[in-house]
């Protein structure tokens, strides 16, 4: 009879901000991956990183030319250690343009059609009147700031009922003008991790009609949503509307991730899906974000705790996508 110490273990470093530590690394997870041989290292961000290890496995979410350095170097004297994921892979869901271009170049051979809103980049507020013109974009529209880190600053967005409400934009840099579809209010949040791929439903900005919208109005932060209403839907009315929301079929959610997994050349992220309300069979991804929050979907401890055996065991399979 084998013994735990017969079983063969395998480090998996993880090198992330103390917040993604905190919400990531729980103890649930630890302890799944632990019970399959799966040993999650911290790596030390106050010293260099070709200093620590053994690594069988390394997964990051950490940025800027200094890190980037790091791995590099520390690929190049063990390049048997699998790096989820690359730097220059991540970089281009950075960008909420390049982010979406993929998905219009996927070839689904599911009858469902995807595509992306009808989106412009604005390069400054001095031009965005001539970007909306040229793009025929039509209102409200979502106003983004182009770049996607993670950080407070990229999550400000706006909600633009019309064109006059563009000269009211707080954003300081450029930014992305992105139309807004109704989409009966719900949300799908498709998390891959590798080939494991999960979606949940979540609540999402309602439908809106712009003729009844109020005429004091052009524009809201995304913080105060609710105003489009004369009374905010209830958590229990919005509970009912997440429940009675029916799925993507699961077969058209694989190909998909599959097609952004192989397209992006990542292996952690989650898009952003909603159903075009003006026809069944048309679904829009709106945004793609890399290592996403995985603690808040179901079951996430044997999802990610199986994505790292798919990883550093010598198996054939499905690889995966690595530096």
């Amino acid at each position: 009879m084998s013994s735990e110490k017969d079983v063969k273990r395998y480090r998996v470093g993880y090198a992330l901000a103390p917040k993604k530590v905190q919400s990531f690394i729980q103890p649930s997870l630890v302890h799944t991956a632990e019970q399959v041989g799966i040993d999650l290292v911290h790596i030390h961000l106050d010293k260099s990183l070709i200093e620590q290890g053994p690594f069988d496995c390394l997964i990051h979410k950490l940025y800027g030319p200094e890190w980037t350095h790091q791995l590099l170097e520390f690929h190049s004297q063990n390049p048997q250690v699998i790096i989820i994921d690359s730097p220059d892979a991540i970089e281009r869901v950075h960008s909420r343009i390049s982010m979406l271009q993929v998905v219009q170049e996927l070839s689904i051979s599911h009858k469902i059609s995807l595509g992306i809103p009808k989106q412009v980049f604005v390069e400054s507020h001095e031009s965005v009147f001539d970007c909306v013109k040229s793009e025929g974009m039509n209102f409200p529209v979502i106003a983004k700031p182009f770049v996607a880190d993670g950080s407070a600053a990229s999550h400000q967005m706006w909600l633009v009922f019309r064109e006059t409400g563009l000269k009211e934009l707080k954003l300081n840099t450029s930014f992305v003008l992105q139309e807004f579809v109704n989409h009966g209010g719900v949300i799908f949040k498709v998390y891959v991790a590798g080939k494991h791929v999960t979606c949940v439903k979540r609540g999402s900005l309602p439908d809106i009609e712009i003729n009844k919208v109020c005429k004091s109005e052009n524009l809201l932060p995304f913080s105060q949503i609710s105003n489009l209403t004369a009374h905010a839907p209830s958590d229990e009315s919005v509970t009912r509307l997440i429940e009675a929301t029916e799925m993507p079929p699961s077969s058209f959610l694989n190909e998909v991730a599959t097609g952004l997994r192989q397209a992006l050349r990542l292996n952690l992220f989650n898009f952003d899906m909603i159903r075009d309300s003006r026809t069944d069979d048309r679904y829009l991804v709106i945004d793609v974000n890399y290592f996403p929050g995985y603690a808040k979907m179901p079951d996430y401890e044997k999802i990610l705790t199986d994505f790292f055996l798919d990883l550093v065991e010598p198996k054939v399979s499905d690889s995966c996508e690595s530096s």
